[in-house]
């Protein structure tokens, strides 16, 4: 098998950046007339990055738009991503993971929390009037990158080139090279229930140890489950960027799941096993106390491509 050939050539957008103490996540939907001021702001994107995080080098802000299979069309028109579609919806036996709105998606981070919530609240001035908001998340780094649950997250992340090679679309589609496509999926976890399970039970369910995070040898555990292998048996990557948030006030406790891959039917696989399960195995265990709330796709077009909207002919 030839390995993937990563662009070099094609400017991508930061999907790639390390992971930072801050994220605030939005998913809107574009309103009927409301499709020429969305290309202008993402025809803007950067520009307006540098202008939030000018006066704060220090603060690595950054943002990852995507757009949604159903606005594609109505933005772009042709051509359209190879593999873009709705997020599908899965009905296990006794878990759903369901599919919402979502035209856009804007994935803010930054190591200060002010920086993402001012370059968000000026993406939705921008945007008013032509889009209705779906999904707001502010989220925060916990610790030592655990979740609310009490373990450490995204320990098997791919990393350098791995990454660049797991993520950014290459040569198999050449309109949108340096592209990457996103699946995000809100949990509420079931905190009162989940603490009740002694310690070594949360282990088994999780399949790594709390303290120290080492992995245990637990089959259908959430780490067994949610490790796919190819053709030939190597595992197939995928780069999360899942971070935690919560009201205590309203007991809510959560973790906004996003995951970026070359290939959509990576993570769409991880999720029929965890929410359909696969023979010898049931539904992933962590689903007893985590419950998907929303669940939407997009692609993420190279930075490049954002550039070029402005010359870009509309859809008519």
């Amino acid at each position: 098998m030839v390995p993937p050939v990563v662009p070099e050539d094609v400017l991508s957008q930061p999907m790639l950046s390390p992971l930072t103490p801050a994220a605030l996540f939005l998913v809107v939907g574009v309103v009927p007339g409301g499709e020429s001021t969305a290309r202008g702001v993402l025809a803007g994107l950067a520009g307006l990055e540098r202008a939030v995080g000018f006066s704060s080098p220090d603060g690595a802000l950054g943002c990852v738009a995507g757009i949604g299979a159903e606005a594609w069309d109505r933005l772009f028109g042709p051509p359209r991503p190879a593999a873009l579609h709705p997020f599908p919806q899965l009905d296990g036996a006794r878990h759903r993971a369901v599919s919402t709105p979502g035209d856009l998606l804007f994935h803010i981070r930054a190591t200060r929390v002010d920086l993402c919530f001012a370059l968000a609240a000026e993406i939705m001035r921008q945007l008013r009037g032509a889009v209705t908001l779906e999904d707001e998340v502010q989220a925060f780094a916990y610790f030592d990158s655990r979740n609310l649950l009490g373990f450490v997250d995204g320990t098997e992340n791919p990393v350098g080139r791995v990454a660049a090679e797991a993520v950014l679309v290459g040569d198999e589609d050449p309109d949108f090279r340096g592209g990457s496509y996103v699946l995000v999926q809100k949990y509420l976890h079931d905190v009162e229930s989940w603490e009740k399970l002694p310690v070594e039970a949360q282990e088994k369910v999780i399949g790594r140890t709390k303290l120290t995070n080492l992995e245990l040898d637990v089959e259908g555990s959430h780490v067994d489950v949610n490790t796919l292998l190819g053709p030939d048996g190597t595992e197939q990557r995928i780069l999360r960027a899942a971070m935690p948030f919560g009201r205590p006030g309203q007991g809510e406790f959560g973790t906004y799941f996003i995951a970026y891959a070359r290939d959509p039917s990576v993570p769409e696989a991880m999720l029929r096993k965890m929410f359909l399960g696969e023979p010898p195995n049931g539904h992933d265990p962590i689903l007893d106390f985590s419950r998907a709330v929303t669940g939407t796709m997009f692609f993420v077009p190279s930075a490049d491509f954002l550039r070029t909207i402005p010359a870009r002919r509309p859809p008519v």
